[in-house]
């Protein structure tokens, strides 16, 4: 049987810099390493290293086809060189160009390709870089793959509180909290208007701290989440949904890495890849969920993106239109948007 809440110790456990286990595979998470924990961890120093494909294939270390998603592990022999210092290196790309990697590197054959995908997908939910040292210590926790499954399932959340809020540009505002019982990430449902017998106009916002709070000129999230408010206040009523995902589901920290890697010149697609993400790993499933327990099956979308369409659909929501949304670009994020059209299908 599985165990959400392990999965839950686990993360608490990699954000500290401790061991875990999933299905028997120990791990160090690199990011929240140092020499001595990794001494401690592996007193020979001959423990190979788990990176991602996508990483891979920045090293040269992956072909075509295995680079062609980038959250697959791929793990590197530990040379006797490869220290501490040498795996960070290794492990993150946004130093590449300041910190030129040594070499050369040597994959191995993956005896448990299932666990070491499984590990990476909980770095990315712990928000921490997709990299880990392997080692046969004692694990603080151990965890398997199911446990993360069952972590991450969003028929897991539920209804929290709910209470008025009126907000500018809608101020007959009602805001609903939901959560999982695992999770810290709450999600909100912000419900403009009354309930008319028509289908809800519904916004899938994913939190931008940047964007919705600093109003960062780099994308367009703060701009269209206020538009977004107003759009549904106009429409007479509907819902926008805002989702814990930052960053398209990698978390702050490793969006702000891919910020780096933008000014060295990769777009947001890149930006991703190499860091050994997905383009886009957020779950409207959640959304999904969020919507079933308002009462809401049938929606009118308020998207460019075709994903969110498919998103919905998949996890039992009819989407009866799509209705565009798009503002004006700015000279910050004009490249930005561009490439939204351009490689991710966005329809402007």
């Amino acid at each position: 049987m599985s165990n959400p809440r392990a999965a839950a110790r686990a993360v608490d456990a990699l954000r500290r810099g401790w061991p875990i286990a999933i299905d028997g595979l120990v791990l160090l998470a690199v990011e929240t390493a140092d020499a001595e924990r990794l001494a401690a961890f592996d007193s020979d120093a001959n423990g190979a290293v788990l990176i991602s494909s996508g990483r891979a294939a920045t090293l040269k270390l992956a072909n075509q086809l295995a680079a062609a998603d980038p959250t697959e592990p791929v793990l590197v022999d530990r040379a006797p060189w490869i220290d501490f210092a040498a795996a960070t290196a290794l492990a993150d790309p946004q130093f590449d160009l300041a910190t030129p990697l040594k070499g050369p590197f040597r994959t191995l054959p993956l005896t448990d390709p299932e666990a070491a995908a499984a590990a990476l997908r909980l770095a990315r939910i712990a928000g921490l870089l997709p990299a880990f040292f392997l080692g046969t210590g004692e694990p603080e926790v151990s965890i398997t793959a199911a446990d993360i499954d069952a972590h991450e399932d969003a028929n897991r959340l539920t209804l929290a509180a709910r209470a008025r809020l009126p907000v500018e540009g809608a101020e007959d505002a009602e805001i609903v909290a939901f959560r999982s019982p695992e999770s810290a990430d709450e999600h909100i449902a912000l419900l403009v208007g009354q309930p008319n017998g028509q289908p809800p106009l519904v916004r899938l916002h994913s939190e931008c701290l940047t964007g919705d709070v600093l109003g960062s000129l780099k994308c367009d999230c703060g701009p269209q989440l206020h538009a977004a408010i107003h759009a549904i206040q106009h429409g007479g009523w509907g819902i926008l949904l805002y989702l814990r995902q930052e960053g398209r589901g990698i978390g702050l920290v490793n969006k702000l890495r891919a910020y780096a890697l933008q000014d060295q010149g990769f777009d947001t697609v890149d930006a991703n890849t190499r860091l050994g993400f997905a383009v886009d790993a957020r779950d409207f499933g959640v959304a999904a969920r969020m919507l079933t327990l308002l009462g809401q099956r049938e929606i009118r979308l308020l998207t460019n993106n075709p994903a969110k369409v498919a998103g919905l659909e998949a996890a039992g929501v009819t989407v009866i239109e799509r209705v565009p949304h798009f503002l004006p670009s700015n000279p910050h994020n004009a490249q930005y948007l561009a490439t939204k059209r351009d490689r991710t299908g966005h329809q402007f």
